[in-house]
């Protein structure tokens, strides 16, 4: 009996988590991105833009806030370059970025790299400046 109530509250932590991870991915104005930030391998996730900042919303967790608020003051493209096949998936590009907190790899769709490099060089002038 035990063993049934276990295994049914795995299955129902399992479902709504997957569930989760589905509402993220069609929530309006989020994109499927994966970030790696060094310390370790590729993280699958959504970013949505909010303001002056990209938010980074990782699919497994608990959480619906974000992971990581990058700012896009600060924010600079190093290089972008096409995933390789045991990189990633089909189609999908990489874009390494230097940002406040440090060195930051996103993997998105050619569709989403368009998106963020406008929303990146939309910024007002006064937005890359320090206010003294």
């Amino acid at each position: 009996m035990a063993a049934l109530e276990i295994f049914v509250g795995v299955s129902v932590v399992a479902a709504l988590l997957v569930f989760r991870g589905f509402a993220l991915a069609r929530s309006r104005g989020t994109v499927v991105c994966r970030v790696r930030d060094g310390q370790r391998g590729w993280r699958s996730g959504v970013a949505r833009y909010a303001g002056g900042e990209l938010h980074w919303i990782p699919f497994i967790g608990l959480r619906l806030r974000p992971r990581h608020a990058i700012a896009r003051r600060g924010l600079t493209v190093s290089s972008r370059r096409r995933l390789t096949t045991g990189e990633g998936p089909a189609g999908y590009w990489t874009v390494d970025c230097s940002a406040e907190r440090g060195p930051l790899s996103l993997a998105m769709s050619e569709d989403a790299l368009t998106g963020f490099l406008a929303w990146l060089e939309s910024a007002p002038p006064s937005a890359h400046l320090d206010a003294a």
